[in-house]
């Protein structure tokens, strides 16, 4: 486990943030979980219940998000968690459409597994009370270079229609649509998003 503390700028030592690599079974995670599947009950309840939602997402063995594959991370504040996300190895076919992948070529094979080393990102999420404090931005940024110094070269991830903020957040961080941005209003399916960390 690692912790690495974060204090935004103009902040004083009250606001620092610990960044702490954790299990998916620590305690701290759980609050993380349920948050994530009330938000996604609200959004898309006529199709799943909270209960459901919280079943799915344990549909990956905590495994897949640790050492040496994967990586979880909080953003602690006074020792409560108020954001977090992992990243896990991407080994099955992606969503989207493969022409408007950066390099079609090499971002995935012709079974739709990636053919590079790619992350997936999952579970990012921001404590309600905390939102609008660049905090999901911090857990990109970390879970971005982990991967990178994991020996990734490609993010992947995907994104609920109805989660225009988090569109938002990952076009402006510098992930690219496999999807048509303007067609995809309305439609249903996740969003497919991906990011290269190494150039080419």
């Amino acid at each position: 486990m690692s912790t690495v503390t974060r204090r935004p700028a103009g902040a004083t030592s009250a606001d620092a943030l610990d960044v702490r690599e954790v299990h998916l079974d620590d305690p701290l995670v759980r609050p993380l979980l349920e948050d994530l599947a009330h938000e996604y009950a609200t959004r898309y309840s006529d199709h799943l219940t909270e209960e459901e939602l919280l079943r799915e997402m344990s549909e990956y063995p905590a495994a897949d998000f640790a050492e040496p594959h994967g990586r979880l991370i909080l953003v602690l504040s006074a020792g409560a968690p108020v954001a977090g996300g992992a990243y896990r190895r991407r080994t099955e076919p992606e969503l989207g459409d493969l022409q408007r992948s950066a390099h079609p070529d090499v971002a995935r094979t012709a079974d739709g597994t990636p053919a590079v080393p790619t992350a997936e990102l999952k579970r990012i999420w921001t404590h309600n009370a905390h939102r609008r404090r660049g905090l999901a931005r911090l857990v990109l940024t970390e879970l971005e270079r982990r991967a990178g110094q994991n020996g990734y070269e490609r993010i992947y991830l995907t994104t609920g229609p109805r989660q225009p903020e988090a569109a938002g957040l990952y076009l402006s961080a510098g992930y690219a649509p496999l999807y048509d941005p303007a067609t995809q209003p309305g439609q249903p399916g996740p969003l497919a998003f991906e990011k290269w960390l190494c150039p080419r």
